[in-house]
């Protein structure tokens, strides 16, 4: 064992010891992080503004701050993004993850405070390592490095903005030296070719070990580095790989696309839930698909059923909520535009149901990204394909024809027969959503396919700057945009 791995071992014991006591004593945790939200507040504009010194309980504090969603809170964050101090958190925020959204263009700016920057989002990463280390204790990861794929970003005035990836791989650079590839200069580069290009050159004779990041941009550049090596997969070139860290997107569609590259059963992949707002949850059980949510990273909880909002303690397993957040980076009461669902209440474990703008309703069908991804899952199994991308969005009635669902479908590997994928991907929609099911026998026809080639999406998306593929849209806005891009690309 080396020195560096009997080191972070000797850390990470803290660590777990602290991940058992919330796991046991959740509402003590969430109590101790409102206190410290509130407490943290009591200077700052928000906190003067909603009389944070009188809400002594989070009973007084839901009644004293209303629950925002971006559009309500961007007075606060423009104050923040202006350079002025003490807004909504202590100081001058000088971090600023910006996100187009999934559904629209408009750039959102969240502010990333530094301490969410080391005792939320880092503290994530550490988590995970830790638990890695502790269900396997012959783990080599701490002997290798972690290949990062980061977006960028770039200096506003005196505020640093761009992907949260990026601004994390930034901040912490001088700390990650010798355990984290690529070099900073090279992870932020904007073009995202141009980095794969140079992670390909820097990184394919280094000690690699783990990768995080986004599903489909990872894939693309492992690609990358199997052309640039002449390699047959990944293991040719980094023999003791043996973990994926993921998060971003559903992980699903990509699973077989990452086996059939790296070809180990000792390969772990495991899911984090780190979002711009905050780092939330992270799988702590290889032998689970869920999420552990994290109580302890200046996070105060709340979720939303409807018109009610629920504490943790409120909340039911089986059951989907929107996500409400306090953080340690200036938000308050903040609606992410995020659902999960509970699997466990003892301890709190969850799954990532979608966005709560992402989904179909103009039929009543109420068709959200859970339900797709099953029904693909199901489809891929009976037909032996693998999906790379996806996005749904509806075809509207006419006075001949009735409504159906067009889904954009680009294949890693193909159905063996594309008419038995769309039987399949209908039975297995039919199966898990029994609101679809009506419409199917009366509004609804069976969904159209429209598959497009490998690299479209990818494509798509650098083009338009986004770094996620919108999966359900209740228009044809992303829809007909695909297919402007795809009839841009032929003329090309």
């Amino acid at each position: 064992m080396s020195l560096r791995s009997t080191i972070c071992r000797a850390w990470f014991s803290q660590r777990l010891r602290a991940i058992d006591r919330f796991r046991r004593h959740p509402a003590e945790t969430q109590e101790r992080m409102f206190r410290q939200l509130v407490d943290r507040g009591l200077g700052t504009a928000f906190g003067k503004r909603y009389g944070l010194s009188a809400a002594r309980t989070p009973a007084h504090f839901c009644a004293l701050v209303p629950v925002f969603d971006y559009d309500s809170f961007k007075p606060w964050i423009e104050r923040m993004v202006a350079g002025e101090r003490n807004v909504a958190a202590p100081g001058r925020v000088g971090l600023f993850a910006r996100s187009s959204g999934t559904t629209s263009d408009r750039s959102k700016y969240i502010p990333v405070t530094r301490e969410s920057l080391w005792w939320n989002h880092t503290l994530g990463m550490r988590d995970l390592a830790a638990l890695v280390a502790d269900a396997n204790p012959r783990t080599r990861m701490f002997d290798g490095k972690t290949l990062t794929l980061g977006g960028s970003c770039r200096r506003e005035g005196r505020n640093l903005v761009g992907d949260l990836s990026a601004l994390l791989i930034h901040e912490t650079a001088f700390l990650s030296r010798g355990v984290r590839a690529p070099k900073s200069a090279t992870a932020i580069i904007s073009d995202f070719d141009r980095k794969a290009e140079a992670i390909a050159r820097e990184c394919s004779g280094q000690h690699i070990v783990a990768f995080a990041g986004v599903p489909s941009w990872n894939l693309a550049l492992m690609r990358r580095v199997l052309e640039f090596t002449g390699k047959s997969n990944l293991l040719e070139v980094w023999p003791d790989l043996e973990l994926f860290a993921h998060g971003g997107v559903e992980f699903a569609p990509y699973r077989r696309s990452f086996e059939a590259l790296i070809p180990s059963p000792g390969m772990r992949y495991m899911e984090t839930y780190n979002a711009s707002e905050g780092f939330f949850a992270l799988a702590d059980d290889p032998q689970r698909d869920d999420m552990l949510l994290m109580l302890d990273y200046g996070t105060y909880f709340e979720f939303r059923d409807g018109h009610t909002v629920l504490p943790l303690a409120g909340v039911r397993p089986g059951r989907s909520y929107a996500m409400i957040i306090t953080s340690n980076n200036g938000l308050w009461r903040y609606e992410i535009g995020d659902r999960v669902e509970f699997t466990s209440t003892d301890p709190y474990r969850i799954r990532f149901a979608g966005r709560t703008r992402q989904y179909i309703n103009v039929f009543g069908e109420e068709l959200i990204v859970d339900n797709a991804d099953r029904a693909l899952a199901e489809a891929c199994t009976r037909t032996g394909a693998v999906v790379t991308e996806y996005s749904v969005a509806p075809l509207y009635m006419s006075l001949s024809e009735r409504g159906a669902h067009e889904w954009f479908v680009e294949f890693g590997r193909q159905p063996d027969d594309l008419e038995r994928f769309a039987v399949a991907l209908d039975e297995a929609l039919r199966s898990v959503n029994s609101d679809y099911d009506a419409k199917r026998q009366t509004t609804l026809e069976r969904q159209h396919l429209t598959v497009v080639a490998p690299g479209t999406f990818m494509g798509w998306m650098q083009s338009r700057g986004k770094n996620k593929v919108p999966r359900l849209v209740n228009d044809r806005r992303v829809a007909d945009d695909l297919l402007k891009f795809v009839s841009e690309s032929a003329q090309v």
